[in-house]
């Protein structure tokens, strides 16, 4: 009988074993972004001391999931990864997790009472246990007759809130009776979640139609979109971009009834301009695109990047042409500490 077993990583000869089986099972990428964030790996290990079948977690995602069937009953090596993988969770006292896959690998998920939340023709994303998506959704605010108004919404990373940001919230709360500004939910940042929506609750304050609110599991980031079952970069970003603008068409908007969103141009970004357009494109007609041109200041365009480029080069008298009051003394009474994070690595690139 197949034995489940810990996979310390750390160890070289451990970490070499379990990328010659993941090899052999097709799968290639073991890159920093992708294994550096693992937090428990399992191994299965049959009879004769072969290791058969392993499986890992990243925060409450499940990674690196695959096993050989041979001489075994079809299912059985997967179902017992995954139980592992979910018991280990549990011992952590989280009830909820997710996982990307390989579309054709879905219903080997849906089996074991994972639901599926979105897929495209590459891949699938779902999740098991609680708080669900409609728990989420059931949190967010609403006002009166909701489904007779004019409601948009504005998705923002918001690293940090800046003037360009103020005012694409302005415009879309000038013509909606109601405005969400989800917040992309991810500690990649320099400035921290719970630091970034605080600034966005605040930057907006004056606008009395727009409701702030995490965007938790659902608004998916790149940079923990897991990408190791994918061919090349270009497919990472089309593949999350599709999960991204499925979830919200299907899920998102008809529960909050969103009939508008509204997208910032990046001139800059080859990236965020592949998104824009591919959000356009899946979320239309049934959801309307607004693209907007980014604002300015004195023929300078306005991006979150030159502001942490700035804290970076401690020039903090250029930052306040580019962003709001709250946020510059957010920086000012904070920016010992964003030093601090930037010196021990933290990327400021991006957007």
């Amino acid at each position: 009988m197949d034995k489940t077993i810990d996979l310390n990583l750390t160890f070289p000869d451990t970490k070499a074993r379990w990328e010659n089986f993941l090899i052999n099972q097709g799968i290639k990428d073991f890159s920093s972004r992708e294994v550096d964030v693992l937090d428990h790996t399992v191994g299965l290990i049959d009879e004769d001391g072969h290791l058969v079948g392993t499986g890992s977690i990243a925060g409450k995602v499940l990674k690196y999931i695959a096993v050989s069937n041979d001489n075994s009953v079809h299912g059985a090596r997967f179902n017992q990864i995954v139980s592992a993988l979910q018991e280990y969770l549990f011992s952590q006292k989280i009830y909820h997790s997710f996982v990307f896959t390989k579309a054709k690998y879905s219903s080997s998920f849906a089996h074991l009472g994972f639901n599926e939340l979105a897929h495209t023709d590459t891949a699938a994303f779902l999740e098991s246990g609680t708080p669900s998506i409609q728990d989420f959704l059931a949190k967010i605010p609403r006002i009166e007759n909701q489904n007779q108004k004019e409601v948009a919404a504005i998705v923002m990373n918001a690293n940090p809130f800046t003037l360009g940001h103020q005012k694409l919230v302005q415009l879309a709360s000038s013509e909606n009776d109601l405005v969400y500004v989800f917040v992309v939910a991810t500690d990649a940042s320099l400035f921290k979640t719970s630091e970034r929506i605080d600034l966005v609750k605040k930057g907006t304050a004056k606008f009395k139609n727009v409701v702030v609110v995490s965007g938790g599991d659902y608004l998916v980031s790149r940079s923990t979109f897991p990408a190791y079952f994918l061919k090349s970069p270009d497919e990472l970003i089309t593949t999350q971009t599709e999960i991204d603008a499925l979830i919200f068409k299907n899920i998102i908007a008809p529960e909050l009834t969103i009939k508008k969103r509204y997208l910032g141009t990046e001139p800059f970004s080859r990236t965020t301009n592949f998104y824009n357009q591919s959000l356009q494109k899946i979320l239309s007609p049934s959801i309307a695109v607004k693209i907007v041109h980014r604002f300015r200041d004195n023929e300078k365009i306005i991006t979150a990047t030159s502001v942490r480029q700035l804290i970076k080069n401690s020039d903090l008298k250029d930052i306040s042409t580019l962003v709001p009051p709250t946020t510059m003394n957010f920086i000012n009474e904070n920016y010992q500490i964003l030093q601090e994070r930037i010196k021990k690595g933290m990327n400021i690139d991006g957007n």
